[in-house]
């Protein structure tokens, strides 16, 4: 298996705020470090929707993108979630994310209006054509309203700038499909499917519990790669359970909490999200304590 162009392990990070409520840009930089240095991705994607992006202004995005690209650009890549329901909104984006130094894009489903598969392929060819950058394409037809057929994204490859994709969809099948027909590289968007996803030929996550579980996640990936089957499968079980406990609730909930049990805290959330119950946050801190992260 060849080294895709993100690597291997990405998470997506969360954006933590300040105790009124603003980005914490200081904080943000030491959170990226802490996901580099001690949990080992290779790649960092900001704006995402772990990181709350649908109540992050533009200018709070760039300066995201900035600070995370200034503490961490030399030794890992930074993805930026540009993805909106409006193309030309999602143009401005991408753009922007460029000039802010990213190393990609990840680029969503348009959501709510749900277009039909020829507007998502329009879509996703304009925002290619806007920037140089490399782009991850996000399928999550459970938060989209609509998926990307299959024969969409078979179409997108043809698009030198659209080289992977973030599989959420849960459909291996169709997932094994495409892996096949092109060379978009595919990362499981659930973390729990890392694993069978590789089996097919996916090469990697862009995870959640990754803010945890990032190192052991890669020695998983390894060994699956290197051909120690017995040895990934016994990774993934053992942290299978965080995998599927981080969604338990909103993601990003469930990691505000586990970073602050971990004395690592990043505030707390923008309205609509609350923030974890006491009882959530306890049963996933029990996880995080079991699993000996």
């Amino acid at each position: 298996m060849a080294e895709p162009i993100f690597g291997r392990v990405l998470t997506a990070m969360v954006t933590p705020f300040t105790a009124d409520g603003q980005v914490d840009l200081p904080r943000a930089r030491q959170l990226a470090a802490r996901l580099v240095d001690e949990q080992g991705n290779d790649a960092l994607v900001v704006n995402g929707t772990t990181g709350e992006s649908p109540t992050t202004s533009d200018d709070e995005k760039r300066a995201l993108v900035a600070a995370v690209v200034e503490e961490v650009g030399e030794r890992a890549q930074v993805v930026a979630g540009v993805g909106t329901f409006e193309t030309a909104h999602t143009i401005q984006l991408a753009r922007q994310a460029d000039e802010a130094g990213a190393d990609g894009l990840l680029v969503v489903t348009p959501y709510y209006s749900k277009p039909p598969q020829r507007g998502i392929l329009r879509h996703f060819l304009d925002v290619a054509d806007a920037t140089e950058l490399p782009i991850l394409a996000y399928d999550i037809p459970h938060r989209a309203g609509v998926q990307i057929e299959s024969a969409t994204l078979v179409d997108m490859a043809n698009h030198p700038n659209i080289v992977g994709v973030k599989d959420a969809k849960g459909d291996l099948a169709a997932s094994s499909r495409v892996i096949a027909e092109t060379t978009l590289a595919y990362y499981s968007g659930d973390d729990a499917m890392t694993l069978p996803l590789l089996a097919v030929g996916g090469v990697g996550v862009v995870g959640t519990s990754t803010h945890f579980t990032g190192r052991r996640t890669r020695q998983m990936i390894d060994a699956f790669v290197a051909g120690r089957m017995d040895e990934a499968l016994a990774l993934h079980q053992a942290l299978l359970p965080v995998y599927t406990g981080v969604f338990a609730t909103q993601g990003v909930m469930l990691v505000k909490a586990g970073l602050a049990h971990q004395g690592f805290p990043v505030g707390g959330l923008r309205a609509p999200l609350p923030e974890a119950t006491e009882a959530e946050q306890a049963a996933f801190a029990a996880l995080l304590d079991v699993a000996d992260l």
